[in-house]
């Protein structure tokens, strides 16, 4: 059962999910980052027994996801794949297939290597540079020196794997992924489970929400307490 928290952005409706994913309802869009297709399988291919399920795990919550929500376009902030094309690149090109009239759209991250006739057969419509829809800014990484951004734009990236630690009693802590939310940009968790998180602070201002448990919790003071005692 999926967990949703509603949030605003300049009157655009957001619908956060606890399976790491953004659903933009104006625009009937799901918004997810950081897939890393083919990770499992590259780690196999390295003597690293990751289980084949893992990923197979993600490709179904993503369908889950579209057909929650009833999504006419995917955006992916970046990092699609991982690596050099592997047998679970096949597996995600066959799933396309199955979803056709899906309009997916991805913004390169610095994972995204494969040679272009590989998303031109999936049908994904890729973009080199950042993508603007209405007054929203897809990036994959916003933390980039070089990139320009529109003050005007709002900006969602990846890359980063966000996750809020909280520490207990003696020297105990547990991190969770999480949205992460500022004033002019919003950092999503990673879409992929088979993926570390980079430890973010909530500071003035911003909003973070964890995802513990299967539950989404808003960030701030009496909710790291109340964390801390699970």
């Amino acid at each position: 059962m999926a967990i949703l928290l509603s949030h605003i952005i300049d009157e655009q409706h957001l619908i956060l999910s606890n399976e790491r994913t953004l659903f933009w309802e104006n625009e009937k869009t799901l918004i997810v980052a950081d897939l890393h297709v083919g990770k499992t399988g590259h780690f196999r291919k390295a003597g690293i027994g990751v289980p084949a399920g893992v990923y197979k795990d993600d490709l179904h919550r993503l369908l889950a996801q579209i057909l929650f929500f009833k999504a006419e376009k995917l955006v992916i902030v970046g990092d699609l794949t991982h690596s050099v094309a592997n047998l679970e690149m096949d597996l995600f090109r066959k799933w396309r297939k199955d979803f056709s009239t899906l309009d997916v759209h991805l913004v390169k991250g610095n994972h995204d290597i494969l040679d272009n006739r590989w998303y031109e057969e999936a049908d994904i419509t890729v973009h080199n540079q950042p993508l603007a829809i209405h007054h929203f800014l897809f990036v994959h990484d916003i933390l980039k020196p070089i990139l320009k951004i529109d003050p005007g734009h709002y900006v969602f990236s990846g890359h980063v794997h966000p996750g809020i630690t909280i520490r207990g009693r003696g020297k105990q802590s547990l991190r969770f992924p999480c949205f992460y939310f500022t004033n002019n940009h919003c950092i999503l968790p990673a879409f992929s489970h088979f993926t570390g998180t980079y430890p973010v602070e909530l500071q003035k201002g911003n909003e973070i929400f964890a995802l513990v448990d299967r539950e989404i919790v808003p960030i701030h003071s009496r909710a790291i307490n109340e964390l801390k005692k699970k």
